[in-house]
C-alpha cells in the first residue's frame, strides 16, 4: 500500500515531507504561516494635554468598570483616540448573527435576548467617561424582525437626553437590507454621522463577509441613508490585505463616493487568530498616501488611510474635518494615518528609494 493522503482536517502533517520525521498539526501549520508584521507598524503616545485626558479617560472607565470597543479590540490608537475625547461602544450583546472570515465577535443563530437597560447603562457610561464624541456600533441581530433598530435608536436617544452635547456617530448594520427598519432607526435620530463598513472590495464578499453581507447592499443602506437624512455625514471603511488589488480599492472608493459618501477610512487587516482568514498582504505607506490623495481627488470630505488606521479611529477629528476643519492626518500625527499633506520620514524615504530604484530601471533600459 502506498502512503496515505494528507488528510482535509490535517491533524497531522509532516513537517519536512515524505519520510520526515518532525510533524506538525494543520492547526499548528497555519499559526506558524502568519505573517510577521512590518516594521511600519508602530505609533507614538500621546503628550502634554492629550495625555492628561487619556489618563483621566482611563482612570473613568477601571472605575466605573465600563466597557469599551477600544480596550476590549485591543485598538491601537486607543492612546490617541481616548487622548482627544473619543470612544467606542459596542451595543445590542457580545456575539452576532454572522459569521465574516475576518471579525473576532463570536456567532449565534440566536443571541441571547436585548438587554432592556443597556440604553440606560450606556448613557451612564459614555456621561461617566467625560468623551466629546461617542461611536454607538452594533453586531448584526438577524434573529430580529428590525435587525435591532429600534434598539440602536433607543440607545442614542438615551445617551443624546443624558449627554447633549456629546457627538454621536452610529456605525450600523446592513439591518438585512431592511429599508423600513433604517427609516426607522433614523427618523430625527440625534447623530451627527452615520456609519456603515463595506469591508472589502466588491469581488471579495463571498470569501472575506457573510453571505447574507454583500458591497451592494451595504450601497444601497448607504445610499438610502443619504436619501433619508442628507443632513447627516456618511462614512464608510474598507479593510486592504485581504485579497484584493491596488485598483479594486480605487474603484470601490468610487462606488462610495457615487452614494455619497463622505467620510471614509482604510486600514490594514490583522489576522485575530490562526482560525481567521490570513492576511493576504501589507500594502506599503507610499500605498496608503496614494490611497489618501485619490480619496481627496473624488471629492471626499474626510480621509484616514494608513496600515493602523480603524473605521472609528480619531472619528471625533474626521467629523471636524468633513465640515471644514484641519485634515485628522496634519493634526498632532501619529503616525497611524499616512497622507502627502503630511509626509512622515519612513514615507519620504520610501519613496526617496522607490524613485531611486525606477530611475536604475529606466536608466537600464535605455542602455543600446
Amino acid at each position: 500500500m502506498g502512503v496515505p493522503l494528507p488528510q482535509a482536517d490535517g491533524t497531522e502533517v509532516s513537517a519536512d515531507g515524505c519520510g520526515g520525521s518532525a510533524r506538525i498539526s494543520a492547526q499548528e501549520r497555519r499559526k506558524a504561516e502568519r505573517k510577521r508584521l512590518p516594521p511600519w507598524f508602530r505609533t507614538t503616545l500621546p503628550t502634554g494635554n492629550a495625555q492628561t485626558r487619556f489618563n483621566a479617560t482611563k482612570s473613568n472607565v477601571h472605575k466605573h468598570g465600563l466597557h469599551t470597543v477600544c480596550e476590549e479590540a485591543q485598538c491601537p490608537n486607543i492612546h490617541d483616540c481616548w487622548g482627544r475625547g473619543t470612544a467606542t461602544f459596542m451595543i445590542a450583546g457580545e456575539v452576532c448573527t454572522r459569521g465574516c472570515r475576518f471579525c473576532a465577535v463570536g456567532t449565534e443563530k440566536t443571541p441571547p435576548p436585548l438587554n432592556p437597560n443597556e440604553p440606560i447603562e450606556l448613557a451612564e457610561a459614555i456621561d461617566r467617561m467625560g468623551v466629546s464624541h461617542a461611536v454607538i456600533t452594533v453586531v448584526n441581530r438577524d434573529d430580529l424582525a428590525d435587525g435591532g433598530a429600534e434598539h440602536y435608536r433607543n440607545c442614542i436617544k438615551a445617551v443624546h437626553q443624558r449627554c447633549p452635547n456629546v457627538g454621536l456617530e452610529l456605525l450600523s448594520s446592513d439591518l438585512d437590507g431592511n429599508l423600513e427598519a433604517l427609516a426607522s432607526l433614523l427618523n430625527d435620530l440625534p447623530i451627527r454621522v452615520f456609519a456603515h463598513n463595506v469591508e472589502c472590495v466588491p469581488r471579495l464578499d463571498s470569501s472575506v463577509r457573510d453571505p447574507r453581507a454583500s458591497f451592494t447592499q451595504s450601497l444601497k443602506i448607504l445610499q438610502e441613508a443619504k436619501r433619508l437624512r442628507p443632513d447627516l455625514a456618511l462614512k464608510s471603511s474598507i479593510m486592504v490585505g485581504v485579497g484584493e488589488t491596488d485598483e479594486e480599492v480605487v474603484e470601490a472608493m468610487q462606488l462610495l463616493r457615487g452614494v455619497g459618501v463622505e467620510l471614509i477610512t482604510l486600514g490594514q487587516y490583522l489576522q485575530p487568530s490562526w482560525k481567521h482568514l490570513a492576511v493576504d498582504r501589507f500594502p506599503e505607506p507610499t500605498t496608503f498616501a496614494e490611497w489618501d490623495q485619490a480619496a481627496r481627488e473624488m471629492g471626499f470630505t474626510a480621509v484616514a488611510s494608513g496600515p493602523l488606521v480603524r473605521s472609528s479611529y480619531r472619528a471625533g477629528l474626521l467629523w471636524e474635518e468633513a465640515t471644514g476643519g484641519e485634515p485628522v492626518v496634519t493634526r498632532d500625527s501619529t503616525g497611524s494615518a499616512i497622507s502627502h499633506l503630511n509626509p512622515s520620514k519612513e514615507l519620504l524615504a520610501t519613496i526617496e528609494a522607490r524613485l531611486s530604484s525606477e530611475h536604475k530601471i529606466i536608466g537600464t533600459n535605455s542602455r543600446g
